[in-house]
């Protein structure tokens, strides 16, 4: 169920609404429940425009005697709307009234047993949905207490969904990106445009943040980016104040810039939020194995860290699926810019990140876009690569759904298909290749003895997918290298957990060449100096 709540100042002009059938699927209005069960109904009443001033009248009793005293609110009507799922049964009158009485004692409308509650009434004009209509003055002839009403409202009915058996509605926490209006998105169609500027910005802004490793580099990502304008607000000390974005193609009737904030596109874009994040990084010289120890240890550090901790690692991993499409071959890149516009949900909730815990994946991902990657001519790194964070957003999905956050949970596992997918299709060049050299099939038999050794709640799975061959093939490399086939594959499956991947076998491949070739060192990295905002330059076109 949906609460949608609004105000007003006319109450007459509301209960006129409420009880008209002229605007499509309005029919049959009538109460369902009152403040005190009696209210005058013009919906079964014979003369409808005299009990309907009647009603009116009941309702604003409390708000006239109010205004004599000068105590009446300006804007003193209270209107809730309550919408049904399209896939919920038909609720009775009986249980739509129930559930307005629950909303109004929820919101502190009329607190159940309070005699002094404000009047309000349940009108029901569709079979899927009401309409409650209260005036904010109470009989005490104070102004209701209704703070929050939105949450306290959205939590109640969080509550009747499961005592209802009714579609439960995934929720949010007030963490999301500002919505575009109807207007933006209206003027995106028109301008031929499948986003609206506050989303292509969002965008634009979260990808320079996530390359840059300073302030004065995001800056200029931002200012050489075609058509889009950039201006640094400044308190009178002469301190940036905060950041300010436009499109050149976005303007109002005066033909000037829109412009937002970075608190209007997403609220982690905020200036001071930007410039924590680029301070927590940390450097390395080898970017690339690196960023791939980050991102493996994203599982374990998502269930034994403590919150904040976990919460600044799924910040970080947004910001690497964010320059996934800037890394990524041109056939990916489509597919990986829908997983970061719907990742950009994952990584905020209401528990604040410490940035510092995710620094060397931040760092590493920012280093990878100015350092080619080793030498992997097959595209195994690439694929090792994805199969990790397909791994970190696995891991990521279970975390926000220990902490029910269903939004973000409905995210993640939206992006993780699209990651998936992205996956699969860079596997199959490599995993083409390790099968040209598939081993005899003696030999495989002795390298499946091993997996069941060294893996046993594994080994089924590994051998019975489509890439053991891929597997037996690396085995087979490790071994005429010199490696020990047993301690390859230990060594491998060691470095994380394999529960949730989905290939192990060719997981388990690709470590193992990543290992056998000595990439997966991490050198010791310093922090990168964080750097004063810039104060010469104030306009970036």
């Amino acid at each position: 169920m949906i609460a949608k709540i609004t105000g007003g100042q006319n109450t007459a002009k509301l209960i006129r609404y409420l009880y008209s059938t002229k605007k499509k699927g309005h029919t049959d209005p009538h109460l369902v429940a009152s403040w005190d069960g009696f209210a005058p109904d013009p919906g079964r009443a014979d003369d409808f425009d005299a009990t309907k001033r009647a009603l009116v009248a009941d309702l604003d009793l409390h708000v006239k005697q109010a205004e004599r005293l000068g105590r009446a609110p300006e804007k003193h009507v209270w209107h809730c709307s309550i919408r049904a799922a399209k896939s919920d049964r038909h609720l009775s009158d009986e249980e739509w009234g129930d559930i307005a009485r629950r909303i109004v004692a929820a919101t502190g409308i009329a607190p159940e047993g309070d005699p002094d509650g404000c009047r309000w009434v349940a009108v029901r004009h569709a079979p899927d949905h009401i309409h409650i209509a209260a005036t904010k003055v109470r009989a005490d002839l104070r102004t209701a207490r209704h703070w929050n009403d939105y949450l306290t409202a959205d939590r109640e009915l969080a509550a009747i969904e499961k005592e209802y058996g009714l579609f439960q509605v995934v929720r949010g926490d007030r963490t999301a990106a500002k919505r575009p209006t109807r207007a933006e998105q209206e003027k995106a169609k028109r301008a031929g445009h499948d986003k609206t500027a506050r989303e292509r910005l969002r965008t634009t802004v979260r990808t320079a943040v996530a390359a840059a490793a300073s302030t004065e580099e995001f800056l200029r990502l931002l200012e050489h980016t075609d058509g889009v304008l950039a201006e640094v607000v400044y308190f009178p000390s002469g301190d940036v104040r905060g950041l300010k974005v436009a499109l050149a193609d976005d303007t109002n009737a005066q033909a000037e810039p829109i412009w937002f904030s970075g608190s209007d596109l997403a609220p982690d874009l905020s200036w001071p939020k930007i410039r924590d994040r680029l301070a927590a990084t940390a450097r390395t010289r080898q970017p690339w194995q690196t960023a791939l120890a980050a991102a493996e240890h994203i599982p374990h550090a998502l269930t034994h860290d403590d919150a904040i901790a976990a919460q600044a690692h799924i910040a970080a991993l947004a910001e690497a699926i964010d320059v996934l499409p800037l890394l990524a071959p041109t056939p990916y890149r489509a597919e990986l810019r829908q997983a970061a516009e719907v990742f950009e949900r994952v990584s905020r909730s209401r528990i604040h990140a410490e940035n510092r815990h995710a620094a060397w994946l931040r760092g590493a991902v920012k280093d990878m876009l100015r350092t080619p990657p080793p030498n992997s001519p097959d595209g195994t790194l690439w694929a090792l690569f994805l199969d990790t964070i397909v791994l970190a957003v696995v891991a990521t999905v279970r975390w926000h759904d220990l902490h029910h956050h269903d939004q973000q949970v409905a995210a993640a596992s939206e992006a993780l298909i699209h990651i998936q997918a992205v996956a699969d299709q860079a596997a199959a060049v490599p995993l083409a290749g390790l099968m040209r050299v598939v081993p005899t099939s003696a030999v495989e038999i002795r390298y499946a003895h091993v997996v069941r050794a060294v893996l046993p709640e594994h080994a089924e799975k590994i051998l019975d997918a489509p890439d053991w061959g891929a597997l037996a093939a690396t085995l087979a490399r490790a071994e005429k290298e010199g490696h020990d086939p047993a301690e390859a594959l230990r060594n491998a499956a060691g470095q994380r957990p394999l529960d949730d991947a989905r290939h192990p076998a060719r997981l388990i491949a690709w470590r193992i060449q990543r290992v056998s070739a000595q990439e997966a060192q991490t050198p010791h990295a310093t922090p990168a100096a964080s750097k004063p905002a810039p104060t010469a330059r104030r306009k970036y076109r």
